[in-house]
């Protein structure tokens, strides 16, 4: 476990004089095992949690990469409880579902929230410092290490150790939560009317009740509208508690019908609340829910959610879900959560995932952990990827590696090529981690000059 940039340093210095690699683990949330690797030093960033600098002209805040979201949240608030609001800063976004995790792993995966026009989090970046495979220390920005920055940022941890991130905030605003239930077959449209109406974050929870003609097709379509900031937020606002996540949960596994009803209940019965613009990010993140869930089921074998994330244009969202309902059914894919985000089209990242302004759609699947359970949830992921590829789509790296190798290559072409830029970068390759390894047996005997770079018109202004 390293708490200073010296012990990152002598950490990789020290490797590489043993011939020894290294593994990178923030929070420990990344589910596709990029953070782990058999016989790795791992080296842990969750002490190297400090503010290094805030400044409150300009809204720029250098931070060490393994604080978490909470903690640098909590920063703001608190250095700022004397501004007056017009006049404080606070995130733009996170990553939703869960808030333990670090910042430098959520760069590590280009983490994006629910922003309504908001490209991942690489837009929110304004430079960061690295230790690279011989343990050099390195800053990199737009015009710094130019493409050392779009690698390392959506890079899994495999061009270094992320020291420090400086982060571009934004103006915090109080917002207007705003509920209906809505259909599929309504919401590209829906979502463009709150973007040109000056929204600023939303997303759609559809239900999961297979038996129902709700299956993916209606839900619940909350977004946030900014409003006057003298308008006060109540101290006593409706909020679920943790029993209460906790009862959702075992619904959304028993009692579908119920779940959604319950679900959509309390939220119409928000719908005017106000919120801070970085506060409402946050959310209840149960621990080990489904070992309780589990035993409460009366299940013989352990299960768990495992999630994935589908990309497709948005006006083909109705067809594409129409689609994932006929096939859910007849596979009999036990489907308990999925919501439905947009992203805005990211052109810096090298392994880039938002090639065009996506809607985004999550799927947590219930598995079983048994052979055949496994491969029921894998098999159930592939045809979703080849729903989204069929109209233009793609899917997201971070979340398992349950793709084909055609689904990669044609999700990600320039993967390959990535694969040996970071041989350039790091020609022991001293940083790995398990999921690297399955995609170099994969993709590493390609030849990868098929793949051309797009040239880059980097934004010098946002940059100084």
């Amino acid at each position: 476990m390293v708490d200073s940039l010296e012990a990152i340093v002598a950490t990789v210095t020290k490797a590489v004089e043993k011939n020894q690699f290294i593994s990178i683990a923030g929070g420990r949330h990344a589910m596709g095992c990029q953070q782990f690797g058999t016989d790795t030093i791992l080296i842990d960033t969750t002490r190297l949690n400090q503010v290094l600098s805030f400044n409150t002209a300009t809204g720029m805040i250098e931070v060490e990469a393994g604080i978490q979201w909470p903690k640098l949240i909590d920063y703001l608030i608190e250095t700022q409880k004397n501004v007056p609001w017009p006049q404080q800063w606070g995130i733009a976004q996170k990553q939703t579902g869960a808030d333990r995790l670090s910042i430098g792993g959520s760069l590590a995966c280009n983490a994006h929230g629910r922003g309504l026009k908001m490209q991942p989090l690489i837009a929110d970046v304004d430079s960061f410092s690295i230790v690279d495979a011989n343990g050099k220390f390195l800053k990199c920005s737009r015009l710094e290490n130019s493409e050392l920055f779009r690698l390392a940022i959506g890079g899994y941890g495999l061009f270094g150790v992320i020291y420090s991130v400086t982060m571009r905030l934004t103006p915090r605003q109080k917002v207007e939560r705003v509920v209906e239930l809505l259909t599929v077959d309504k919401l590209p449209k829906a979502f463009e009317e709150r973007i040109q109406a000056g929204f600023l974050y939303g997303d759609f929870q559809f239900s999961t009740d297979d038996q129902s003609d709700d299956f993916l097709y209606r839900g619940v379509f909350s977004c946030y509208r900014p409003v006057d900031p003298a308008i006060p937020m109540a101290e006593a606002q409706k909020e679920l508690s943790e029993d209460n996540w906790s009862h959702l949960y075992y619904l959304s596994h028993a009692d579908k019908a119920e779940a959604f009803r319950q679900y959509s209940s309390y939220y119409l019965s928000t719908s005017g609340q106000i919120y801070a613009s970085d506060t409402h990010q946050l959310s209840i993140y149960l621990d080990n829910y489904h070992h309780e869930l589990d035993h409460d089921l009366g299940s013989e074998e352990q299960a768990t959610e495992i999630i994935t994330e589908i990309y497709v244009p948005r006006l083909e969202l109705p067809s594409f879900l129409a689609e994932v309902r006929d096939d859910f059914r007849a596979n009999k894919v036990n489907m308990v959560y999925g919501t439905i985000r947009l992203i805005v089209q990211d052109e810096e990242s090298f392994l880039g995932w938002a090639k065009q302004s996506y809607a985004c759609i999550i799927f947590n699947i219930n598995t079983v952990h048994t052979p055949a359970g496994l491969e029921h949830s894998a098999n159930a992921f592939r045809r979703l990827i080849d729903m989204a590829i069929k109209r233009g789509g793609s899917y997201y790296l971070t979340y398992h590696t349950y793709a084909t190798r055609v689904q990669v290559e044609t999700c990600y072409p320039q993967f390959a090529e990535f694969i040996r830029l970071k041989r350039l970068y790091d020609p022991e390759e001293r940083f790995q981690s398990n999921w690297y390894r399955h995609y170099r047996e994969m993709l590493g005997s390609q030849e990868a000059n098929t793949y051309s770079v797009k040239p880059l018109v980097w934004d010098v202004k946002a940059s100084n």
